[in-house]
């Protein structure tokens, strides 16, 4: 690495030397940082205190300078210091640097402390240590896109949060879809969890750039299932398991692994059980995870059964949707008393609403059975009224135990709703008798804790319905994210 002399001393020597010409003898010349050990020199800058107005300027004017020095860092002496030009020695002040850094306090302070004249750093870079010495001196900032994750360790390592923050802020101003994995790994890796969290929100906003970046392959496999295990992702799963495919076999190659199908199925490990297979369509699991030889034969029996046959055997995969919108997971419900007996003849059970704020329906919660359990086909449908056309469906099943609770019915994808538009819901059942609703509501509103409101107004719908209306009937329960 080239030499980074006494930056600030060199600045300020013509003025110095002006003064000393009238008042005292000549100035030597700054000694340069790089070079064989050699004791520390002490000859001063004569009067160059009345060159400087303020604490600020005299403490600056003594980063990375011999003068008044009583210390040395010697750094550069690890792997690659031969190309970097050797060791670099940086002349420093102990009191400035107790002063700033709890951690360099205890060096020169406590009870362990150090006596030498020179200490060695192999795990720091120099301009990384520059820069935190920079700041502790004069409290001003230098960092770039090639140093600052070097400076935000040395910073985290000497206990300097000032500095540490700066940094972060650094990097949030250039956090993009395509470094976003990057950062995260590494926001993961120094334990940053704001960093982190914006890291992930640029994720989720723009998925399929983020995982089309060279580093979305670099990531290790804890920060991949922090990822998958997210339901704010804003891609369809074919394409996330497309490029987790890819990350496996990334993995193998680091661990110098054959590319063999046996083998991405071991790197993945369980990262594979966060693939929400269920969620694609059977064409999109036909094409590529059917194929992949990733899945076991039983595991991709089993998928195409969930996919074609009710009742739908059981998986071991998630099928709740993702959603792209924030927040947690809500759930109304229109009806204040269940009661017995309600029939099922192939017509579908129908409700209009319209709500106050633009939401995503993820699915349904339906009454199940009065004869003790049992499984149930339904179809479920979101169709914008006026213009009669559906926005999502989905052919499934479910489960029920026979109580009076209600069952969660899900829509693969989240379906857009718009304020102040009309909408049907629509669930066709295939079953026995089951609960229903009675004493319903026209008006449900559900308040979250940062007092947002969502209001639900729900209208009869005309025609057909199996008899569900606003007083009674099924499709209890919309669940959803604001």
């Amino acid at each position: 690495m080239a030499s980074l002399g006494p930056a600030a001393p060199g600045e300020q020597v013509p003025g110095a030397e002006a003064e000393a010409g009238a008042a005292g003898p000549p100035l030597p010349p700054s000694p340069a940082p790089l070079g064989p050990l050699l004791p520390l020199q002490r000859e001063p800058l004569y009067n160059w205190q009345a060159t400087k107005a303020s604490l600020k300027e005299r403490f600056a004017f003594l980063f990375n300078s011999e003068l008044l020095s009583d210390v040395r860092f010697v750094l550069g002496k690890g792997r690659g210091a031969a190309a970097a030009g050797g060791p670099q020695r940086i002349p420093a002040h102990r009191f400035v640097l107790a002063a700033g850094s709890a951690v360099f306090d205890a060096m020169f302070n406590g009870g362990m402390a150090t006596t030498s004249a020179e200490i060695e750093l192999p795990d720091v870079e120099p301009a990384a240590f520059l820069a935190l010495l920079r700041f502790l001196y004069s409290d001003e900032v230098q960092i770039g896109p090639e140093t600052v994750m070097t400076t935000l360790y040395t910073a985290k390592k000497y206990a300097v949060p000032a500095l540490e923050a700066h940094c972060v802020d650094f990097l949030t101003k250039h956090l993009r879809a395509d470094n976003a994995f990057m950062l995260l790994t590494q926001a993961r890796l120094f334990d940053e969890p704001q960093l982190a969290s914006l890291c992930l929100d640029t994720i989720d906003k723009s998925t399929m750039d983020a995982i089309s970046a060279e580093g979305f392959t670099d990531i290790d496999i804890d920060t991949l299932c922090a990822v998958l295990e997210r339901d704010t992702l804003s891609i369809r799963e074919s394409r996330l398991f497309g490029a987790v495919v890819r990350w496996a076999e990334a993995e193998c190659q680091r661990q110098q692994l054959p590319v063999t199908f046996g083998n991405k199925q071991k790197v993945l490990g369980k990262a594979l059980s966060l693939i929400r297979f269920p969620l694609m369509t059977i064409e999109e699991f036909a094409a590529g995870p059917a194929q992949s030889g990733i899945l076991s034969d039983r595991e991709v029996v089993n998928l195409f059964l969930h996919f074609t046959v009710n009742p739908k055997p059981r998986v071991e995969y998630i099928d709740r949707p993702r959603c792209c919108l924030r927040g947690k997971e809500c759930c109304i419900n229109r009806f204040q008393q269940v009661e017995s007996r309600w029939g099922y003849s192939g017509t579908s059970d129908r409700i209009r609403f319209t709500v106050n704020r633009r939401i995503s329906i993820v699915g349904f919660g339906l009454y199940g059975s009065i004869h003790g359990p049992t499984d149930y086909q339904v179809n479920i449908q979101i169709i914008e009224y006026e213009k009669k056309q559906t926005l999502g469906q989905n052919d499934t099943g479910f489960s029920c135990d026979g109580t009076a609770n209600t069952f969660r019915v899900m829509f693969k994808e989240p379906i857009e709703i718009l304020p102040s538009v009309c909408y049907t819901a629509c669930a066709t059942l295939k079953g026995p008798d089951s609960h229903y609703g009675t004493k319903g509501l026209k008006k449900v509103v559900h308040e979250t804790p940062t007092a947002s409101k969502t209001a639900f107004f729900f209208f009869s719908s005309p025609g057909n319905n199996n008899g569900t209306s606003i007083e009674d009937g099924q499709i209890p329960e919309i669940i959803f994210y604001t």
